[in-house]
């Protein structure tokens, strides 16, 4: 364990001398072309990094942090666009200062602004940072007792509280990162994600409330570039399912890069499948909704189980499993517990 702590401590300290060779050097450069060759080996280290862990949880959020969203902002910055570079008005400016420039390389923080898509005006059964906690501890337990709760035998229950964890587990690190990041600017930051258990269609639930900070990373670094590269080409609605089936490829293709570094096997390209089937589902309500209008309009009581459903089921079929088969699913439980352990030894 010391070892690996080495290790993690080792991985970030190259981060951090990566992201101000950014600063000092590829922000000197023009935007275009030159400051992208500069950062090519920077993109090739953060690629690497990860690599250097052994542990599922560290190495996950390393190769999340660095070796997707780092990396994601860092090719915005180098065309002179994205969280950092300059831009008007008077949030805290991360190409004037260091210390803001590490801080938006490194974590999954985004300054709130006016342009965000807005949640829909809903009724909210909102989960604040200390329930979740409860709640992925108490998730942990049931986890450790499933055989008294009935749950050994039932391995679609098993996935089903894996689905809940993943969701308590990213909403909580990237809250932890929001709080941090918020007692540091204090500026309103946008929220990791928005109650994607009330989604009331697939576009929803990944383009307005799951995991808001990757949506934002593919919108601009995927969809919106493909999107104006197609429209003169296609017709609008043709370009605009062709970005968005892009981007989902991108992020199955990430995730599948996040997998093999957590489990260190052969991709067997499942969740790629799985976020290729979500692309393909979000492209055919769009279009279907376009076509029947407001006449055929589901309530509320109808759409939210069939949305958050449909996600569940198709995550326990190919989201889930290339990570239980590799025992990801366990070490990382373990990695929790282990967590705990050392921060609570008096307990």
């Amino acid at each position: 364990m010391e070892e690996e702590a080495r290790n993690f401590i080792s991985v970030w300290l190259t981060v951090l001398a990566c992201v101000c060779y950014c600063y000092f050097v590829s922000s000197s450069l023009p935007p275009g072309k030159l400051r992208l060759f500069s950062l090519l080996p920077v993109f090739s280290l953060f690629a690497a990094l990860p690599l250097r862990l052994s542990t599922v949880l560290p190495t996950g959020v390393t190769s999340f942090f660095v070796t997707w969203l780092a990396s994601f902002k860092l090719l915005l910055f180098s065309f002179g666009k994205g969280p950092l570079s300059s831009s008007p008005g008077s949030h805290p400016d991360p190409s004037k200062s260091l210390f803001l420039f590490i801080l938006f390389t490194c974590f999954p923080i985004k300054i709130r602004q006016a342009q965000d898509y807005p949640s829909p005006q809903t009724p909210k059964l909102p989960l604040n940072l200390p329930s979740k906690l409860l709640l992925f501890g108490i998730s942990i337990l049931v986890y450790d007792h499933q055989d008294k709760l009935l749950l050994q035998g039932h391995p679609k229950l098993v996935l089903l509280l894996y689905s809940c964890m993943l969701y308590l587990y990213v909403d909580m690190i990237m809250g932890l990162s929001n709080a941090a990041a918020h007692a540091v600017l204090g500026v309103e930051l946008q929220m990791p994600s928005d109650e994607p258990y009330l989604s009331t269609s697939l576009r929803d639930f990944w383009g307005r409330r799951w995991n808001l900070t990757v949506t934002n990373a593919l919108r601009h670094t995927v969809y919106k570039p493909l999107k104006s590269f197609l429209e003169p080409r296609l017709r609008a609605a043709w370009a605009a399912a062709a970005a968005v089936m892009a981007a989902f490829l991108v992020s199955g293709l990430m995730h599948e890069l996040l997998y093999y570094y957590m489990t260190r096997a052969r991709p067997t390209w499942e969740v790629t499948e799985f976020f290729v089937l979500q692309g393909l589902c979000v492209v055919v309500e769009v279009a279907a909704k376009a076509a029947v209008g407001e006449r055929w309009r589901l309530s509320r009581a109808v759409s939210t189980p069939l949305t958050v459903g449909f996600v569940a089921a198709t995550a326990m079929w190919l989201f889930f499993p290339q990570l239980i088969r590799n025992g990801a699913d366990e070490r990382a439980i373990k990695e929790c517990k282990a967590l705990v352990e050392r921060l609570t030894p008096n307990f």
